[in-house]
Protein backbone atom coordinates (compact mmCIF):
# COMPACT_ATOMS: atom_id res chain seq x y z
CA UNK A 1 0.00 0.00 0.00
CA UNK A 2 1.51 3.70 -0.66
CA UNK A 3 2.35 5.93 1.61
CA UNK A 4 -0.52 8.50 -0.03
CA UNK A 5 -2.88 5.16 0.20
CA UNK A 6 -2.22 5.29 3.95
CA UNK A 7 -2.71 8.25 4.16
CA UNK A 8 -6.53 8.89 2.88
CA UNK A 9 -7.47 5.73 4.64
CA UNK A 10 -6.08 7.07 8.19
CA UNK A 11 -8.39 10.05 7.54
CA UNK A 12 -11.03 8.35 6.24
CA UNK A 13 -10.67 6.14 9.64
CA UNK A 14 -10.25 9.60 11.50
CA UNK A 15 -13.11 11.31 9.95
CA UNK A 16 -15.44 8.44 10.78
CA UNK A 17 -14.66 8.21 14.65
CA UNK A 18 -15.34 11.90 14.87
CA UNK A 19 -18.39 11.58 13.34
CA UNK A 20 -19.59 8.43 15.45
CA UNK A 21 -17.92 10.57 18.88
CA UNK A 22 -20.37 13.51 17.80
CA UNK A 23 -23.04 11.27 17.10
CA UNK A 24 -22.74 9.52 20.60
CA UNK A 25 -22.54 12.81 22.55
CA UNK A 26 -25.39 14.53 21.11
CA UNK A 27 -27.40 10.81 22.39
CA UNK A 28 -25.77 10.68 25.38
CA UNK A 29 -26.25 14.45 26.20
CA UNK A 30 -28.88 16.11 24.97
CA UNK A 31 -29.56 20.05 25.48
CA UNK A 32 -30.62 21.04 28.83
CA UNK A 33 -33.87 22.75 29.09
CA UNK A 34 -33.42 26.43 30.49
CA UNK A 35 -35.88 29.27 30.99
CA UNK A 36 -37.74 30.41 33.47
CA UNK A 37 -41.46 29.18 34.16
CA UNK A 38 -43.46 32.28 36.15
CA UNK A 39 -46.50 30.84 38.73
CA UNK A 40 -48.92 32.71 41.21
CA UNK A 41 -52.13 31.77 43.10
CA UNK A 42 -53.81 30.39 45.26
CA UNK A 43 -52.34 29.04 48.41
CA UNK A 44 -54.01 26.23 48.13
CA UNK A 45 -52.16 24.63 45.43
CA UNK A 46 -49.17 26.24 46.16
CA UNK A 47 -48.02 22.96 48.10
CA UNK A 48 -48.35 20.58 45.26
CA UNK A 49 -47.11 23.11 42.45
CA UNK A 50 -44.03 23.53 44.93
CA UNK A 51 -43.14 20.45 45.30
CA UNK A 52 -44.20 19.99 41.59
CA UNK A 53 -41.59 22.73 40.75
CA UNK A 54 -38.81 21.44 43.28
CA UNK A 55 -38.39 17.92 41.85
CA UNK A 56 -38.88 19.04 38.33
CA UNK A 57 -35.69 21.84 39.00
CA UNK A 58 -33.86 18.55 40.37
CA UNK A 59 -34.11 16.81 36.82
CA UNK A 60 -33.58 20.26 35.02
CA UNK A 61 -31.21 22.76 37.07
CA UNK A 62 -31.20 25.20 34.07
CA UNK A 63 -34.96 26.39 34.38
CA UNK A 64 -36.08 28.29 37.01
CA UNK A 65 -39.30 27.85 38.22
CA UNK A 66 -40.55 30.95 40.32
CA UNK A 67 -44.10 30.39 42.57
CA UNK A 68 -45.89 32.82 44.02
CA UNK A 69 -48.90 33.23 47.00
CA UNK A 70 -51.49 36.10 45.72
CA UNK A 71 -54.70 33.95 45.85
CA UNK A 72 -56.57 32.77 42.81
CA UNK A 73 -57.95 36.18 42.29
CA UNK A 74 -54.63 37.86 43.06
CA UNK A 75 -53.02 35.16 40.83
CA UNK A 76 -56.07 35.58 37.61
CA UNK A 77 -55.18 39.05 37.81
CA UNK A 78 -51.54 38.93 36.81
CA UNK A 79 -51.78 35.69 34.56
CA UNK A 80 -54.41 38.03 32.77
CA UNK A 81 -51.91 40.81 32.47
CA UNK A 82 -49.38 38.52 30.82
CA UNK A 83 -47.20 38.24 34.13
CA UNK A 84 -47.29 34.44 34.45
CA UNK A 85 -47.25 31.33 32.61
CA UNK A 86 -49.18 29.22 34.86
CA UNK A 87 -52.10 30.13 37.37
CA UNK A 88 -52.59 28.02 40.37
CA UNK A 89 -56.63 28.28 41.29
CA UNK A 90 -58.33 26.33 44.38
CA UNK A 91 -61.66 26.96 42.07
CA UNK A 92 -62.59 27.67 38.56
CA UNK A 93 -62.01 30.55 36.78
CA UNK A 94 -65.00 33.52 37.47
CA UNK A 95 -66.73 35.67 34.55
CA UNK A 96 -65.15 38.50 35.17
CA UNK A 97 -61.20 37.21 35.47
CA UNK A 98 -61.91 35.38 32.31
CA UNK A 99 -63.50 38.70 30.70
CA UNK A 100 -60.01 40.29 31.82
CA UNK A 101 -58.33 37.37 29.95
CA UNK A 102 -59.75 37.88 26.51
CA UNK A 103 -58.90 41.54 27.00
CA UNK A 104 -55.46 41.02 27.32
CA UNK A 105 -55.39 38.50 24.67
CA UNK A 106 -54.48 35.42 27.26
CA UNK A 107 -56.11 32.14 26.00
CA UNK A 108 -55.86 29.56 28.82
CA UNK A 109 -55.68 26.19 29.20
CA UNK A 110 -58.02 24.79 32.50
CA UNK A 111 -56.28 21.48 34.02
CA UNK A 112 -57.56 19.65 36.95
CA UNK A 113 -54.08 18.87 39.35
CA UNK A 114 -55.96 17.24 42.74
CA UNK A 115 -59.01 17.48 44.78
CA UNK A 116 -59.01 18.70 48.14
CA UNK A 117 -61.08 18.80 51.85
CA UNK A 118 -61.45 22.01 52.93
CA UNK A 119 -61.04 21.41 57.05
CA UNK A 120 -62.64 23.37 59.50
CA UNK A 121 -60.51 23.87 62.51
CA UNK A 122 -60.05 24.45 65.96
CA UNK A 123 -57.39 24.96 68.66
CA UNK A 124 -56.74 21.88 70.50
CA UNK A 125 -57.85 22.97 73.93
CA UNK A 126 -61.20 23.05 72.87
CA UNK A 127 -62.80 20.29 73.78
CA UNK A 128 -66.79 21.02 73.34
CA UNK A 129 -67.14 21.23 69.84
CA UNK A 130 -66.64 17.70 67.64
CA UNK A 131 -68.70 18.57 64.59
CA UNK A 132 -70.77 21.69 63.09
CA UNK A 133 -73.82 21.39 60.45
CA UNK A 134 -73.66 23.54 57.59
CA UNK A 135 -77.16 25.42 59.24
CA UNK A 136 -74.45 26.41 61.82
CA UNK A 137 -71.53 27.23 59.72
CA UNK A 138 -73.75 29.31 57.81
CA UNK A 139 -75.17 31.09 61.15
CA UNK A 140 -71.73 31.88 62.02
CA UNK A 141 -70.40 32.80 58.84
CA UNK A 142 -73.29 34.49 56.92
CA UNK A 143 -73.04 38.35 56.62
CA UNK A 144 -76.34 39.23 59.21
CA UNK A 145 -73.87 37.71 61.92
CA UNK A 146 -71.51 40.46 61.98
CA UNK A 147 -71.87 41.89 65.31
CA UNK A 148 -74.23 39.63 66.39
CA UNK A 149 -72.50 36.16 66.87
CA UNK A 150 -69.85 36.44 68.60
CA UNK A 151 -69.68 33.79 71.28
CA UNK A 152 -69.76 29.61 71.40
CA UNK A 153 -72.97 30.03 72.97
CA UNK A 154 -75.03 31.33 70.30
CA UNK A 155 -73.78 28.77 68.18
CA UNK A 156 -75.31 26.18 69.98
CA UNK A 157 -76.91 25.04 72.85
CA UNK A 158 -74.92 23.66 75.68
CA UNK A 159 -71.55 25.52 74.29
CA UNK A 160 -69.60 27.31 76.46
CA UNK A 161 -69.87 31.22 76.87
CA UNK A 162 -66.67 32.00 75.24
CA UNK A 163 -65.68 34.24 72.49
CA UNK A 164 -65.94 33.19 69.33
CA UNK A 165 -62.97 34.38 67.42
CA UNK A 166 -62.78 33.58 63.63
CA UNK A 167 -60.15 33.08 60.93
CA UNK A 168 -60.65 32.75 57.35
CA UNK A 169 -59.32 33.21 53.49
CA UNK A 170 -59.15 36.83 52.47
CA UNK A 171 -61.18 38.06 49.59
CA UNK A 172 -58.34 37.56 47.23
CA UNK A 173 -58.53 33.79 47.87
CA UNK A 174 -60.53 30.94 46.08
CA UNK A 175 -60.63 29.46 49.46
CA UNK A 176 -62.63 32.18 50.38
CA UNK A 177 -65.36 32.09 47.03
CA UNK A 178 -65.77 28.31 47.34
CA UNK A 179 -66.51 27.89 51.34
CA UNK A 180 -68.78 31.40 51.26
CA UNK A 181 -70.68 29.45 47.99
CA UNK A 182 -70.58 26.11 49.87
CA UNK A 183 -71.68 27.56 53.58
CA UNK A 184 -73.64 30.78 52.92
CA UNK A 185 -75.03 29.70 49.28
CA UNK A 186 -73.74 32.54 47.62
CA UNK A 187 -69.83 32.95 46.74
CA UNK A 188 -68.10 36.37 48.55
CA UNK A 189 -71.20 36.83 50.58
CA UNK A 190 -69.98 36.62 54.52
CA UNK A 191 -69.47 38.79 57.52
CA UNK A 192 -66.46 40.78 57.08
CA UNK A 193 -65.16 40.96 61.11
CA UNK A 194 -62.72 37.78 61.41
CA UNK A 195 -59.41 38.07 60.58
CA UNK A 196 -58.48 36.98 56.97
CA UNK A 197 -55.58 36.20 55.20
CA UNK A 198 -54.34 34.39 51.77
CA UNK A 199 -51.70 33.18 53.38
CA UNK A 200 -53.25 29.75 55.11
CA UNK A 201 -49.99 29.79 57.50
CA UNK A 202 -51.30 33.60 59.43
CA UNK A 203 -54.34 31.35 59.52
CA UNK A 204 -52.76 28.15 61.27
CA UNK A 205 -50.87 30.33 63.28
CA UNK A 206 -53.72 32.36 64.55
CA UNK A 207 -55.99 29.26 64.88
CA UNK A 208 -53.32 27.60 67.19
CA UNK A 209 -52.97 30.27 69.26
CA UNK A 210 -56.11 30.98 70.26
CA UNK A 211 -58.52 28.42 72.24
CA UNK A 212 -61.80 29.98 71.41
CA UNK A 213 -60.48 30.12 67.69
CA UNK A 214 -62.57 28.97 64.64
CA UNK A 215 -61.56 29.24 61.17
CA UNK A 216 -61.43 26.75 57.83
CA UNK A 217 -58.12 25.85 55.73
CA UNK A 218 -57.48 23.89 53.12
CA UNK A 219 -56.63 20.09 54.28
CA UNK A 220 -52.67 20.19 53.12
CA UNK A 221 -52.30 23.06 56.05
CA UNK A 222 -54.26 21.01 58.22
CA UNK A 223 -52.23 17.71 57.63
CA UNK A 224 -49.04 19.39 58.23
CA UNK A 225 -50.09 20.81 61.55
CA UNK A 226 -52.07 18.05 63.06
CA UNK A 227 -50.22 18.51 66.71
CA UNK A 228 -51.46 22.62 66.35
CA UNK A 229 -54.82 22.08 65.44
CA UNK A 230 -58.26 20.21 65.85
CA UNK A 231 -60.28 19.42 62.83
CA UNK A 232 -63.99 19.12 63.41
CA UNK A 233 -66.40 17.03 61.15
CA UNK A 234 -68.91 18.71 59.21
CA UNK A 235 -72.99 17.39 58.71
CA UNK A 236 -75.03 18.25 55.92
CA UNK A 237 -78.28 16.92 54.75
CA UNK A 238 -77.36 16.42 51.33
CA UNK A 239 -75.67 12.88 51.95
CA UNK A 240 -78.32 10.51 52.55
CA UNK A 241 -76.55 8.66 55.87
CA UNK A 242 -76.31 12.75 57.40
CA UNK A 243 -73.64 11.63 59.41
CA UNK A 244 -70.77 14.32 60.82
CA UNK A 245 -67.71 13.62 58.34
CA UNK A 246 -63.80 14.71 58.82
CA UNK A 247 -62.11 15.60 55.91
CA UNK A 248 -60.52 12.71 54.85
CA UNK A 249 -59.41 11.16 51.27
CA UNK A 250 -61.96 8.21 51.42
CA UNK A 251 -64.40 11.02 52.41
CA UNK A 252 -63.69 12.79 49.02
CA UNK A 253 -63.82 9.65 47.35
CA UNK A 254 -67.19 8.40 48.11
CA UNK A 255 -68.71 11.56 47.90
CA UNK A 256 -69.52 12.51 51.09
CA UNK A 257 -67.73 15.81 52.04
CA UNK A 258 -69.59 18.70 51.68
CA UNK A 259 -66.38 20.55 51.70
CA UNK A 260 -64.66 19.17 48.95
CA UNK A 261 -63.61 20.54 45.43
CA UNK A 262 -60.96 20.58 42.66
CA UNK A 263 -57.68 22.66 42.33
CA UNK A 264 -56.78 23.52 39.25
CA UNK A 265 -53.34 24.82 37.48
CA UNK A 266 -54.38 27.64 34.67
CA UNK A 267 -51.70 27.78 31.55
CA UNK A 268 -51.30 30.26 29.26
CA UNK A 269 -51.63 28.91 25.77
CA UNK A 270 -48.73 31.08 24.00
CA UNK A 271 -46.29 30.27 26.99
CA UNK A 272 -46.88 26.67 26.68
CA UNK A 273 -45.09 26.28 23.35
CA UNK A 274 -42.08 27.46 25.33
CA UNK A 275 -40.30 23.99 25.71
CA UNK A 276 -39.47 24.57 29.63
CA UNK A 277 -43.55 25.89 30.15
CA UNK A 278 -44.72 22.64 27.86
CA UNK A 279 -42.00 20.18 29.96
CA UNK A 280 -42.93 21.62 33.23
CA UNK A 281 -46.98 21.28 32.81
CA UNK A 282 -46.22 17.29 31.03
CA UNK A 283 -44.09 16.79 34.36
CA UNK A 284 -46.60 17.95 37.00
CA UNK A 285 -49.48 15.92 35.20
CA UNK A 286 -47.19 12.97 35.16
CA UNK A 287 -46.30 13.09 38.65
CA UNK A 288 -49.24 15.25 40.15
CA UNK A 289 -51.21 12.25 41.58
CA UNK A 290 -47.78 10.77 43.77
CA UNK A 291 -47.10 14.46 44.83
CA UNK A 292 -50.70 15.39 45.80
CA UNK A 293 -50.74 12.47 48.37
CA UNK A 294 -47.68 13.78 49.81
CA UNK A 295 -48.69 17.16 51.24
CA UNK A 296 -52.31 15.85 51.95
CA UNK A 297 -54.28 16.37 48.51
CA UNK A 298 -56.31 13.31 47.40
CA UNK A 299 -55.38 12.44 43.75
CA UNK A 300 -57.51 12.56 41.23
CA UNK A 301 -58.25 8.96 38.97
CA UNK A 302 -55.48 7.83 36.73
CA UNK A 303 -58.34 8.77 33.75
CA UNK A 304 -58.40 11.82 34.64
CA UNK A 305 -54.72 12.87 34.83
CA UNK A 306 -54.68 11.31 31.36
CA UNK A 307 -57.74 13.40 30.23
CA UNK A 308 -56.28 16.54 31.21
CA UNK A 309 -52.69 15.57 29.44
CA UNK A 310 -54.48 15.01 26.27
CA UNK A 311 -56.15 18.53 26.68
CA UNK A 312 -52.85 20.39 27.30
CA UNK A 313 -51.10 18.34 24.08
CA UNK A 314 -54.14 19.16 22.07
CA UNK A 315 -54.02 22.69 23.35
CA UNK A 316 -57.88 22.77 23.99
CA UNK A 317 -58.67 26.65 25.84
CA UNK A 318 -61.15 27.60 27.93
CA UNK A 319 -62.95 26.53 30.80
CA UNK A 320 -64.62 22.83 31.61
CA UNK A 321 -67.28 24.51 33.78
CA UNK A 322 -68.18 27.85 31.80
CA UNK A 323 -65.59 30.11 33.57
CA UNK A 324 -68.53 30.60 36.48
CA UNK A 325 -66.43 30.00 39.40
CA UNK A 326 -67.02 27.66 42.44
CA UNK A 327 -68.80 24.59 41.81
CA UNK A 328 -70.02 23.34 44.77
CA UNK A 329 -70.50 19.71 44.96
CA UNK A 330 -68.40 18.42 41.88
CA UNK A 331 -67.79 14.53 42.41
CA UNK A 332 -64.61 13.10 40.76
CA UNK A 333 -67.03 11.29 38.24
CA UNK A 334 -68.23 14.44 37.36
CA UNK A 335 -65.46 16.67 37.14
CA UNK A 336 -64.06 13.37 34.83
CA UNK A 337 -67.43 13.95 32.50
CA UNK A 338 -66.51 17.34 32.27
CA UNK A 339 -63.10 16.52 31.35
CA UNK A 340 -63.96 13.92 28.77
CA UNK A 341 -66.50 16.19 26.96
CA UNK A 342 -64.14 18.77 26.54
CA UNK A 343 -61.61 16.80 24.89
CA UNK A 344 -63.81 15.58 22.08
Amino acid sequence: MSKAWRNLVGAALLASVAALTIFTISVVSPVQLSGTVKIDGSSSVYPLTEAVAEEFQKRNPRVKVTVGISGTGGGFKKFARGETDISNASRPIRPVEDEECRKGNIAYIELPVAYDALAVVVNPANNWCDYLTVEELKRIWEPEAQGKVNNWSQVRSGFPNRPLRLFGAGADSGTYDFFTAAIVGKERASRGDYTGSEDDNVLVQGVASDPNALGFIPFAYYAENRNRLKAIAIQCQCHNDNKPMLPSEKAVIEDRYHLARPLFIYVNREAADRPEVRSFVEFYLQNAAKLAKEVGYVPLPKRAYDLAMERFRKRIVGSMFGAKGSQVGLSIEELLAAEAKKTQ
